[in-house]
């Protein structure tokens, strides 16, 4: 037998309190709260390496760089979410004070899970898109060499561009920052049936 359990809903304040003592993240999508997947060696090789460089170029200016522990906020949607790698120009603005939770990325770097694609290309996307300070949005594919990067060029008008070459390299238009694709995929190993 069946039997229909009643979805819960959560107000930020509940959901924030909640995620205080957590054992694991988990986002907050306008009431509902929704468990992260686990990551795998590859999703964490590529935002370390993406990450890591991003920060080595910004040594010396004013962009901070933030990986997976720092919350996002995205007030228009009710979202709350992690992010794998944000880059913040200037000072972070945190949302009521907390300075785990930030509002203001000029650029969201995701790397893409199996489980996780179609709501960072769609869903997350159309959040990401509410956020005033947003400029950039990199999709990162983990199981083979592919990159998609959206630039904002004008009110409600983004273009895209592909990588897929491991000799080509990603220039990001909103801040000044080239990485190579073989330098995003340093060590990651792809799954035997997709190399023939």
């Amino acid at each position: 037998m069946q039997t229909y359990q009643e979805q819960r809903y959560y107000s930020p304040e509940e959901y924030l309190q909640l995620e205080e003592t957590a054992e694991y993240k988990s986002e907050y999508i306008d009431g509902l709260i929704i468990p992260m997947a686990g990551g795998t060696t590859n999703h964490n090789r590529i935002a370390l390496n993406v990450s890591t460089e991003l920060n080595f170029a910004f040594k010396q200016q004013d962009y901070e760089v933030f990986m997976g522990d720092v919350r996002l906020w995205i007030p228009q949607k009710r979202i709350y979410t992690y992010p794998d790698v944000m880059v913040i120009a200037g000072e972070p603005l945190y949302w009521n004070n907390r300075t785990d939770t930030i509002t203001n990325p000029i650029v969201i770097i995701e790397v893409l899970s199996e489980s996780t694609e179609g709501y960072d290309r769609e869903g997350k996307f159309h959040g990401y898109k509410t956020i005033s300070s947003l400029v950039e949005y990199v999709l990162i594919d983990q199981t083979r060499i592919y990159i998609e990067q959206y630039s904002k060029t004008a009110k409600k008008r983004w273009s895209i561009c592909e990588y897929d070459e491991e000799d080509e390299s990603i220039t990001l238009s909103s801040i000044p920052f080239q990485i190579s694709l073989a330098d995003v995929y340093n060590k990651v190993k792809f799954p035997e049936n997709l190399l023939r």
